[in-house]
């Protein structure tokens, strides 16, 4: 009683580490390992970031013959896949302690809800608008370190480059509402676009909680969490839910190699590698050229329409998402 949600949250991250954590005896305990990017780690940062862009593409084709909670079920079956086989090939183990399971239960509950509005947003969207509102979840975690993570407080630069985003952001939804020109391709813009933002938001939050989970418990663990229980709650949100069955298609096919195996497999893998051993504000930071690309993607590959709004939401993003990361 009494005490804020943000400050139950630091406990319970400081909790874990203290429990789970070994002593290091030449450091501190208040060390923190990470770093900034250095440049190979940059390099793959930036490989990752391109991969990503190409995520909204892929569930916008998928959605065309499978139901959005369907395909995010299939799509975390086939990165736990590929997360298996690599932990059987590292000799990671699989063994959760005690002290681990409430943690790694909030992980998957965060990730489960945060994909489930993805998906359902982009199936009322354009994959342009979900490459450009998507983006701004750097910021938000920005937000949540500040009352989260010591040390990591807003500085009036990081203010000034929010507002910046938001803007593009606010503007690109308003548009969605009045029928932009790029949103007459979507199924339901506004609402779309309103869970895509909520989307973003959690997607933000839980980069600061990932990383801060990665300082004692092992990557493995994290991304096993996250594909059992994002499995488990869309299959039943499906059989729920969902009565349109799967139309089993090349695109489709293509869509969940995409998804599954290069993004909830190796993307994954490689973000939370770089989420516990370099600074989150850093590792996000290299993802700014996402909107851009997606946009261009969506028109090459969808042929979705590019109106002048996107493309003034997209920089607006991109600047002020760069102001706010600069140090």
């Amino acid at each position: 009683m009494g005490r804020s949600v943000p400050e139950t949250v630091r406990r319970l991250t400081t909790r874990t580490e203290s429990e789970v954590a070994e002593p290091e005896p030449s450091s501190s305990a208040s060390t923190d390992p990470r770093r900034p990017l250095t440049l190979r780690a940059g390099g793959l940062a930036f490989t990752l970031a391109s991969l990503w862009a190409g995520l909204p593409i892929a569930v916008k084709a998928g959605l065309e013959d499978s139901p959005p909670l369907r395909l995010g079920f299939a799509r975390f079956i086939l990165g736990m896949i590929v997360v298996i086989i690599w932990a059987i090939i590292t000799r990671q183990s699989f063994r959760v302690t005690r002290s681990e399971i409430f943690p790694l239960l909030v992980l998957g509950i965060l990730f489960s809800v945060q994909t489930a509005f993805m998906n359902l947003g982009q199936y009322n969207t354009t994959a342009g608008h979900t490459g450009v509102l998507i983006t701004t979840f750097p910021l938000w975690a920005g937000v949540f370190a500040h009352f989260l993570v010591p040390n990591d407080n807003l500085s009036k630069r990081r203010v000034i480059g929010a507002f910046i985003a938001y803007t593009g952001a606010a503007g690109l939804f308003v548009r969605s509402i009045f029928g932009g020109t790029d949103a007459i391709d979507a199924l339901n813009p506004w609402l779309g676009d309103l869970l895509i933002m909520c989307s973003a938001v959690l997607l933000g939050l839980r980069q600061v909680y990932l990383s801060q989970l990665g300082q004692s418990i092992t990557l493995v663990k994290l991304l096993m969490a996250q594909g059992i229980f994002g499995s488990v709650t869309f299959l039943v949100g499906s059989l729920i839910f969902e009565a349109d069955p799967i139309k089993m298609t090349m695109v489709l096919a293509m869509s969940l190699f995409y998804q599954g195996v290069i993004i909830a497999g190796f993307a994954f893998l490689g973000q939370t590698w770089l989420l516990k051993n370099y600074l989150p504000s850093r590792v996000s930071l290299i993802s700014l050229s996402s909107p851009i690309t997606t946009a261009i993607l969506s028109w090459l590959i969808l042929g979705e329409n590019i109106g002048p709004e996107l493309w003034f939401g997209a920089v607006l993003v991109i600047v002020g998402s760069y102001i706010a990361q600069r140090s």
